[in-house]
């Protein structure tokens, strides 16, 4: 199927972009990478009647590093460009190593971070690595910049705290401590489908090697990426160890919210998210080891 007729517009600024979404209201979306909204125009379930492209924006692009050793990343950073940054590999290996799990290269090549977060598919890895990092996601729009936590950011399935009119203009990620142990894993059918589960792991540890610290987040698993706190909680001031990552595994599965589908039923997804937890803090312990 082919979209309906649209506008077509490619502002060359934030400002610009702001201006046609407020000129053509709710009828217009924002156009990133298009590996989401375009499939939808061209079955007809999204018909806009303006599409306000936001590639030739410069100042929506870019990696760095700040002073504090934060990673900033632009909205309209392709997923195709972390994969291949060293800095990345450096400042947030678990973005690092999530990305080449996402769909297929050519999908990475056009699709953007700024695009996933706002799209807020939950079974898209994305979302999930700036929830357990504890990313602030920053937004411009008619009501000026504001920044919104990773935790408060996503809010349903494909529904987010962003405003009408409102551009996500950067992910800034915390400084990452060298030390930090951490995997990444996911199970789908074939490679490049969605996952049917994913598990984000990190610990931290102590001087007296006690975890002081953790994050676990889950894709595929409920209406949003889930943080599995339960999981966390075990975790926090034990010794590593297969019995404390079982435990801790055992915990998680508890905050899964799966739902059954024609690819996996609820209670495998929920059996396969308890084997990920497991499996990722294992890989993290051998990995810092």
């Amino acid at each position: 199927m082919k979209p309906p007729k649209f506008d077509y517009f490619a502002p060359d600024s934030v400002e610009r972009a702001l201006a046609l979404i407020a000129e053509h209201g709710d009828h217009a979306r924002f156009l990133a990478g298009g590996q989401s909204l375009v499939p939808m125009m061209n079955f007809r379930v999204a018909t806009p009647s303006a599409l306000i492209d936001l590639n030739g924006i410069a100042d929506l692009r870019g990696i760095r590093i700040d002073d504090e050793h934060r990673l900033h990343i632009g909205a309209m950073t392709r997923t195709r460009e972390i994969e291949m940054d060293a800095q990345i590999a450096r400042a947030n290996p678990l973005l690092h190593a999530a990305v080449p799990n996402i769909a297929h290269m050519q999908i990475r090549n056009r699709g953007t971070i700024g695009g996933s977060l706002a799209h807020a598919d939950p079974a898209a890895e994305l979302p999930a690595i700036v929830l357990v990092c504890g990313a602030a996601i920053q937004i411009v729009g008619p009501g000026g910049r504001r920044s919104v936590g990773a935790m408060d950011f996503f809010e349903g399935i494909f529904e987010t705290a962003l405003r009408d009119g409102e551009i996500i203009s950067e992910i800034v990620f915390p400084t990452w401590p060298a030390a930090r142990s951490w995997a990444f894993d996911e199970i789908s059918r074939r490679e490049g489908d969605f996952a049917m589960v994913g598990i984000a792991a990190w610990f931290d540890l102590d001087a007296s090697g006690k975890i002081s610290a953790s994050g676990l987040a889950a894709i595929g698993a409920g209406d949003t990426p889930l943080r599995l706190s339960s999981g966390e909680q075990i975790l926090i001031g034990r010794s590593p160890g297969a019995d404390v990552f079982a435990r801790a595994a055992e915990a998680a599965a508890t905050d899964l919210q799966p739902a059954s589908d024609i690819h996996a039923s609820a209670e495998y997804r929920r059996e396969v998210g308890e084997v990920l937890v497991q499996r990722c803090l294992q890989t993290a312990w051998e990995r810092s080891s």
